[in-house]
């Protein structure tokens, strides 16, 4: 894989896992992922990414037969149950798993500081707190993206960030949405996302 193609592979993990976990899968994301338009890796990468996609290739044969509208609305109510709640079972913030940082509490100015040091802030568009899953996914794909553009000490934020912050926790959060979820879709999801984690640990510490 070439260095371009290697960089927009990493994006569309990230895009994947931001789409899938923001909020319920909406109607133009659930048509794409049945229609088989969706880009999966080629050959093996690691063992929970592979296990991630092979788990959503079978997802996306069981429900191909059915109309985008139904598996939306089907996704919609797990991911709300799963995430939302009133009393949801899985709490996708980086305090929540810390032991050493509480809840919502001061951690969040941890989360906020690497933020800062690399320039970035969240878009309006996450509203969510610093340490919600996606908002942290959406700093990698800032950092990932400034890679691209030749920003090296982009490299190095990330090396920090993944071991101060995302790896911290990753285990701990995707254990939970495995054994919470009723859905085999939520199941792909937190193997792709600890996949992805995987897969950019390895490669920073290449580049580094």
């Amino acid at each position: 894989m070439d260095e371009l193609a290697l960089y927009e592979s990493r994006l569309e993990l990230v895009d994947f896992l931001v789409e899938a976990l923001h909020d319920a899968p909406d109607e133009s994301f659930v048509e794409t992922l049945l229609s088989g338009d969706l880009r999966m890796p080629d050959g093996e990468v690691n063992e929970p990414l592979d296990r991630g996609f092979d788990e959503l290739r079978t997802f996306i044969e069981e429900h191909r037969a059915y109309d985008v509208e139904t598996v939306r609305d089907a996704l919609e109510q797990e991911y709300t149950r799963l995430l939302v709640g009133p009393r949801p079972p899985v709490v996708a913030h980086e305090t929540y798993y810390r032991e050493d940082a509480d809840y919502l509490g001061e951690g969040l100015a941890e989360v906020a500081a690497s933020y800062g040091a690399a320039g970035w802030s969240p878009p309006d568009e996450y509203p969510e707190e610093n340490d919600f899953v996606v908002v942290e996914l959406a700093f990698l794909r800032h950092l990932i993206d400034e890679q691209r553009r030749g920003a090296e000490e982009a490299v190095g934020f990330e090396r920090v960030f993944l071991d101060e912050h995302a790896l911290l926790w990753a285990d701990a959060f995707t254990d939970d949405l495995r054994e919470r979820t009723d859905s085999r879709f939520y199941v792909a999801v937190a193997d792709i996302y600890a996949g992805t984690l995987q897969f950019e640990d390895e490669l920073v510490a290449q580049l580094r």
